[in-house]
């Protein structure tokens, strides 16, 4: 499959930048695609090597593809910028989390079968979503503090966490 380059203006979502990706638009990648899509990306021709993310299913065969922080400064861009998007569907995508469940986040785990039964019952997506958001976080009390957050999300107490609400654990 060929590259897709179009050019669009970032929007948000919530706290979330990202642009509109139309179903025709991603067909060009891979046709009647209806979860999260693994692609590569680049905006205005960076970061460098391409950056790896999921497309997220809008429900109707369009996607909203986020833009992480990282690649909107490789490129200097930020929410309201008309960007030139290429996206490139990536064939080398492993399923499953990239980083491994942290110690200080499994004993909190075991510490709570409410939690851990909700964990298991999230998508593989959200998962890596929430470890890959882990293994960035550098203090101690920055984890001590992320922990306390997502074991009430997992609880089932409504929250914001990591730009989402959370509600009955998921």
């Amino acid at each position: 499959m060929a590259t897709l380059e179009f050019t669009t203006v970032i929007k948000i979502r919530g706290v979330n930048p990202y642009v509109d990706v139309a179903k025709h638009q991603a067909a060009r990648l891979r046709t009647e695609w209806r979860k999260p899509m693994p692609v590569l990306i680049k905006i205005n021709g960076h970061p460098e090597k391409a950056w790896r993310i999921n497309m997220m299913p809008a429900g109707n065969g369009d996607f909203f593809l986020y833009l992480h922080g990282d690649v909107r400064k490789a490129s200097g861009t930020k929410v309201g910028d008309e960007a030139r998007i290429e996206i490139d569907f990536d064939k080398n995508y492993k399923n499953g989390p990239l980083h491994a469940v942290p110690e200080w986040f499994a004993v909190a785990l075991g510490q709570n079968p409410v939690a851990t039964k909700n964990w298991d019952k999230l998508p593989p997506s959200r998962q890596k979503e929430v470890l890959r958001y882990f293994a960035g976080l550098k203090s101690t009390e920055a984890r001590k503090k992320n922990v306390e957050r997502v074991m009430n999300a997992l609880s089932g107490k409504p929250r914001q966490f990591m730009g989402r609400h959370w509600l009955n654990g998921s």
